[in-house]
């Protein structure tokens, strides 16, 4: 073997993002040049004997036997550290992986020991073992005590519920031939090609093998032995994978000379590219290409340096010809920069302007025209928006500032309010509750004649209303559905008294909608436990429960109906 042969393949070792999984190689490599530095100084120190003994002059040594050693030592001292690194990014998810496991386990253990409803027992089971499947690995001298604890708690949490009784001999033969699809599904990846995949999924049905219950005594031990040979053969499978991974270089160094004639037969069809958008297309799939140059892998030295050069030339050139097609596209957002800089002109003569229906009407306008127009580019687009929105800003203030200033000559309607809400606080109702309720429909009326107030003002003048109505309201004595009906009309007329009433009783509407589609989604879920619970046993109590819940949901559904079709009226 050439001595840079060492160096070549500790670096394309090194450098695999898989560190972990090329320990044994390197390894390898590093004895079989151990053994390799041995013999060279073996060699050496024969010649200087044989030169002594024939009493002749040998050849300073020209030292690059440690040059070779330093570099190898050097690269090999670099894999270490990286391999410190990924061992302990591996250890801290599996260390994180174990605390989630003790806590599902921690969980299970307290279901088996409390919970005495077998309905919410067996949905908790389900959602913890659910839990525990997606939990990653842990390290290996734990894995499998702690799997066997949780395998010993999922038993007893079988063997602890009443139901288990009728199941457990249904689960029995369920878990056999989960099993042995499983043992199937692990047969079947001694024919996958792809070692990466191999190596994920063993890891993947092994645990799912682990997790699945217990089957029958009497065929345990078989299929325990059928499903460690099928494992065997699966890992004796990634192993010859891994001796043969040298002979990959050479493969690899085929595929980027196939790729890069492929690559240069896509650069040669581009022609008279005319959109932005379609020069990302290619863009795109250029992409693709250097996406698979890079997952390739790498190959010997110099091929994979003159490759590398060709490739990258064949981009260079690409990415030159959408350099020019941009350079354009720059020309027009120059024009796009002028366009916009007349609507800010515009916009700055109209902001002073006190005309302020028909200002506002012509920065509307400006403000259509402003969207219509093009994207000046990234550059100039954000500071010519900010010009323009501060030139529209300062009119609306402007505006603002002139309504807010309007509104203090609804002083006037301001102490009406306050007045009749004194003379609200101060009614006494009678004993006539009908002749009560028309009295406090009439403050509303009078207050909703009263007209605005300071804008300022307007939700606090209204909260004081109707804290003062609703507690007239709340002192009648009404019940049932005349209770019910008396206070949503009263709600309707608070809504009408409030200062945003359309966007109020849009909420309500939207309020009330969502709480039909609720019950009506309830009822459904009842109809539908009531065909589960058919099925079962003593069930009746339960069943009348569920049509009792699912007539009184369909009565509130009515209730709220009637309500939408009152609001709908307003």
């Amino acid at each position: 073997m050439e001595k840079v042969d060492f160096i070549e393949q500790l670096k394309a070792l090194v450098d695999t993002e898989e560190v972990l999984a090329v320990s044994r190689e390197v390894n390898e490599l590093k004895a079989r040049f151990e053994d390799f530095h041995i013999e060279q100084e073996r060699l050496r120190q024969v010649a200087v004997l044989e030169a002594q003994e024939n009493d002749l002059t040998l050849e300073e040594e020209d030292g690059s036997l440690k040059t070779l050693k330093d570099e190898f030592y050097g690269i090999y001292s670099d894999f270490k550290n990286k391999k410190a690194t990924a061992s302990a990014s591996r250890k801290l998810e599996q260390e994180a992986n174990m605390r989630l496991k003790k806590n599902l386990i921690e969980r299970l253990r307290t279901l088996i020991s409390e919970e005495e409803n077998i309905g919410v027992a067996i949905s908790s089971y389900k959602e913890i073992h659910e839990a525990w499947k997606k939990v990653g690995d842990v390290e290996r001298e734990k894995r499998q005590a702690i799997q066997a604890e949780f395998s010993n708690l999922l038993e007893s949490f079988f063997f602890n519920i009443k139901i288990y009784r009728e199941l457990k001999e249904h689960d029995l033969k369920r878990n056999l031939q989960i099993k042995e699809e499983l043992i199937q599904k692990i047969k079947a990846l001694s024919a996958t090609e792809n070692i990466k995949e191999i190596e994920a999924a063993i890891k993947t049905l092994q645990n799912e093998f682990d997790e699945t219950g217990p089957v029958p005594q009497d065929v345990w031990e078989s299929l325990k032995e059928i499903y460690w040979e099928a494992v065997k053969a699966v890992y004796t499978k990634i192993k010859e994978y891994y001796d043969v991974k040298r002979e990959e270089l050479r493969i690899n160094i085929e595929k980027k000379q196939a790729l890069l004639v492929e690559t240069q037969e896509f650069i040669a069809q581009i022609s008279d590219v005319k959109s932005a958008k379609e020069w990302e297309e290619l863009t795109q799939v250029l992409l693709g290409f250097q996406d698979r140059w890079k997952k390739i892998g790498f190959g010997t030295k110099k091929e994979n340096e003159e490759l590398w050069t060709a490739f990258r030339s064949e981009c260079d050139q690409f990415f030159a010809r959408k350099k020019v097609f941009y350079e354009t596209i720059k020309q027009e957002q120059a024009k796009l920069t002028e366009a916009k800089r007349k609507l800010i002109n515009q916009v700055v003569s109209l902001k002073d302007s006190t005309d302020w229906k028909a200002t506002t009407e012509a920065i509307v306008r400006l403000q259509n025209d402003w969207k219509k127009t093009g994207h000046a580019g990234q550059r100039n687009e954000q500071v010519l928006w900010k010009e323009f929105r501060a030139a529209c800003d300062a009119f609306f203030n402007s505006k603002q500032k002139h309504f807010e200033e309007l509104d203090q000559t609804n002083g006037v309607n301001l102490v009406a309010k306050k007045e009749l809400i004194e003379k609200i606080k101060a009614y006494e109702a009678s004993e006539n509750k009908s002749e009560t309720l028309q009295a406090l429909r009439d403050f509303t009326a009078e207050f909703n004649e009263i007209g605005r107030v300071p804008f300022k003002e307007k939700d606090t003048i209204y909260n004081e209303y109707k804290t003062a109505i609703d507690a007239h309201y709340s002192k009648l004595k009404l019940e049932g559905a005349e209770k019910d009906k008396v206070m949503f009309q009263s709600k309707i007329d608070s809504l009408k008294s409030s200062p945003n009433s359309e966007r109020a009783f849009d909420n309500e509407r939207r309020d009330v909608q969502n709480k039909i589609t609720l019950l009506k989604q309830e009822v459904q879920q009842y109809e539908n436990n009531l065909g589960f619970f058919a099925k079962s046993k003593n069930a009746n109590p339960m069943i009348l429960e569920i049509e009792n819940k699912i007539k009184a949901a369909k009565r509130t559904i009515e209730d709220h109906q009637r309500k939408l079709k009152l609001l709908k009226n307003e």
